[in-house]
């Protein structure tokens, strides 16, 4: 492109132009003062930009400009983020500081400019794990300033705007991330038009065909579709008119994204879809006649038209988190399609589609305060950011889990009504209500009756929690948990649980080391730290109170190490000679060493993947291929998300274990005579070794004579004969054995 003078002027008006659009279109009222405030963020903007271009050629100032523009309009945000829009690649890719800006504009813009340019040096070179970590990083800019996202999400959205120029793999790549990240973040925050504008983008360049072939039969349909919806609405619009209620009916087509969405997950043609747009009734009202309105204009629509029960949906008397306002029915007209109905008031309208900003117009003035809403998704974020044990990649799943899900509400017993992403269970209901309800948890009832810990909980159910101080967490509550509180705290406790265990192992070590006549030293201890391969001394300790390391293996340690030759030549084929201990007092490490696969963790052939080579310990998936042959992948493999999405019915849960922490399951037999607390004795003595799970428990009596049978979960025959021995010790048991 050449810049003649003639051009380089027409492109100073332009920008010019654009300056006094941004202004005209803000949807908060400016004040002078901010008007001053953005005129100089403009300024700054051009100055800083004047000599970068885009790729396509045109100055670089228009992605700024363009960036505030959805920030003032489409998201309606303050004066303070627009300001931040101009500046948000300022000090990334110009010679000003962070301190120009905050000496000039103020620590508050400062401080969201620093945000964003964290969040935009990270590299990403097409590793999802770094995706992940970038994702993170932002998400921690969270804490302090919301408008850092939503800058942030406004930034994506005029990048994938404007990447025809961009090569189809770099293209393909962002298209991805913004599917990943930003369009269920968008959904998430309440910015819908944006979410369905970011995912329609994303189609466009992951699924150039796709995307092409549903919107040139969109294009065609389209005054098919219009002379209906005139058709549908107009009976409706003559009885709402004769009722003086004042409203706007409008049909609205589905996303390009959803309706591919749609023909994937039905596996069914264009034409087959039969709800490809909706009617949006928005009525006028008082913050009073509000509730009442909209139950009024369901019953006329009704009358009309028979609806489907199963799909009402009253976001009226229970708003989403994100403030969302709607009665959403489903209908039945006289051809027998169904249409979806959306009824909305004009406040309910706008904050559907402004989300966060339009809480302000009705909050009474300017005052920074989030909608109770935003508040509790807030609070589930800081839930998530508080553990700090996952890596990247789990923590976006987990934050997934938590934030993307779908919601359900369920009461208390009390009749306090709880938000859950959807999929929840009873357990996670638990930790919802408080940590040390969750902790203590020993059942649940849903609806009056007693059910699992792991039952999936549904919108309506009241959920009653019931503890006990005796009990405690255990391995396989991991199994049936969702939410990234419950899952952290769980992971806590069994730490500390572990770690208990860890130090009764270091007593038993040392007893049984004197016996030998070795001393429970430093120098001994890394040298069993590195005969038994582990890494580090609570390993060794945890998996001596556990009893994999038991007499035999103490044994063959104290004989290598009375004979110095065979030390020095086993030490030299373990390990390099210059290893050390890692000396981290409390860590216990997992020593993953087994593959397994499947809900029921069975031990399948494998093979490892070429495109990501995972190692033991990774977190993997399994996926099947067309010939039944099982591939494991990282779950951050570049080609990940694509299997997940294109083949989701082949995918396997897969997990590497520590074959020495396994469980198995053993079966004791008692008998004896029977007596008054017996029971309860035997179950005690069960439950004060922390590493062992009862199942469950039978006993039958006969003329004072009793037989009974314990299923329990061991890591090894060591613990069994620990309880046998424990067992036997009670009076009134004859004999106790393992069947």
């Amino acid at each position: 492109m050449e810049l003649t003078e003639e051009y380089l002027e027409q492109e100073k008006k332009a920008i010019a132009q654009e300056y006094k659009e941004l202004l005209r279109i803000s949807y908060r009222s400016l004040t002078d003062e901010d008007k001053v405030m953005i005129r100089k963020a403009f300024e700054t903007a051009v100055e800083a930009h004047k000599e970068q271009r885009r790729k396509s050629g045109e100055a670089y100032i228009f992605h700024p400009i363009a960036v505030a523009k959805i920030v003032a309009s489409e998201i309606g945000l303050d004066a303070t983020s627009i300001t931040a829009a101009l500046l948000h690649d300022v000090v990334e890719d110009t010679e000003y500081t962070l301190s120009d800006i905050e000496q000039m504009f103020g620590e508050t813009v400062a401080r969201i400019v620093d945000g964003l340019t964290k969040i935009s040096t990270l590299k990403s070179d097409g590793d999802i794990s770094l995706q992940a970590e970038n994702f993170r990083k932002m998400l921690l800019t969270l804490n302090d300033d919301i408008r850092v996202i939503i800058i942030k999400i406004a930034d994506r959205l005029h990048n994938m705007q404007t990447m025809d120029a961009m090569r189809p793999d770099k293209q393909v790549k962002i298209a991805s991330e913004t599917l990943y990240i930003y369009a269920p973040l968008a959904h998430r925050i309440g910015l819908y038009n944006i979410k369905t504008e970011l995912e329609d983008l994303s189609l466009k360049y992951t699924e150039p065909e796709v995307y092409n072939d549903i919107l040139s039969k969109i294009k065609d349909s389209k005054e098919d579709i219009e002379s209906y919806i005139q058709s549908f609405s107009g009976q409706i619009k003559q009885a709402l008119d004769k009722e003086s209620i004042a409203c706007e009916i409008k049909g609205r087509h589905k996303s390009i994204f959803s309706i591919r969405k749609k023909i994937k997950a039905q596996n069914i043609s264009f034409d087959e879809v039969y709800d490809k747009f909706a009617i949006r009734i928005i009525y006028e009202s008082t913050p009073d006649d509000e509730k009442f309105l909209a139950w009024k204009i369901y019953s006329i629509v009704t009358d009309f038209y028979r609806p489907n029960p199963t799909r009402l949906r009253d976001w009226i008397s229970a708003p989403k988190s994100t403030g969302y306002e709607a009665l959403h029915i489903t209908v039945m007209e006289p051809e027998g399609r169904w249409v979806e109905v959306q009824i909305r008031s004009a406040r309910m309208n706008e904050i559907a589609e402004k989300g966060y900003a339009a809480h302000y117009k009705y909050k009474h003035g300017d005052q920074d305060v989030e909608e109770q809403g935003l508040d509790i998704w807030l609070n589930r974020l800081q839930d998530a950011l508080e553990n700090n044990e996952l890596n990247a990649v789990d923590f976006v799943e987990q934050f997934k889990l938590n934030l993307y899900a779908k919601e359900i509400f369920v009461f208390t017993p009390q009749g306090d009504l709880k938000s859950l992403p959807k999929g929840a269970t009873a357990l996670d209901f638990a930790f919802t209500i408080h940590t040390d309800v969750g902790m203590q948890t020993r059942g649940a009832k849903v609806n009056g009756k007693i059910v699992p810990l792991s039952k999936v909980l549904k919108s309506g159910n009241q959920v009653e929690i019931i503890t006990s101080s005796n009990a405690k967490p255990n391995k396989n509550w991991l199994d049936f948990t969702n939410t990234a509180k419950a899952r952290s705290k769980i992971k806590s406790a069994l730490n500390a649980t572990k770690k208990q265990v860890a130090e009764d192992g270091k007593e038993i070590l040392k007893r049984k080391l004197k016996s030998q006549k070795i001393d429970l030293n430093e120098k001994n201890v890394n040298e069993m730290v590195n005969f038994f391969k582990l890494k580090t001394s609570q390993d060794l300790f945890y998996r001596v109170g556990i009893g994999t390391i038991d007499n035999v293996a103490i044994k063959d340690y104290a004989s290598s190490k009375s004979n110095a030759f065979v030390s020095f030549f086993k030490n030299k084929m373990r390990r390099p000679s210059k290893t050390q201990v890692k000396d981290t007092s409390d860590e216990i490490t997992e020593k993953y060493d087994q593959l397994v696969i499947g809900d029921d963790e069975q031990k399948l052939d494998y093979t490892l993947a070429n495109c990501c080579h995972p190692i033991p310990g990774d977190s993997v998936f399994a996926f099947t291929t067309a010939s039944g042959e099982i591939k494991i992948h990282k779950k951050n493999c570049p080609n990940a998300i694509q299997l997940q999405s294109n083949y989701a019915y082949r995918i396997l849960k897969a997990r590497w274990i520590d074959s020495s922490q396994e469980e198995f399951t053993a079966n004791i037999k008692l008998t004896g005579i029977d007596g008054l607390g017996l029971l309860s004795e035997i179950t005690a003595e069960i439950s004060k070794n922390m590493t062992i799970n009862m199942q469950s428990i039978s006993f039958k009596s006969n003329d004072g004579v009793f037989e009974g049978k314990i299923v329990v979960k061991v890591k090894n025959n060591a613990e069994v004969n620990k309880i046998l021995n424990r067992l036997k010790k009670i009076e009134g048991i004859d004999k106790a054995f393992r069947e």
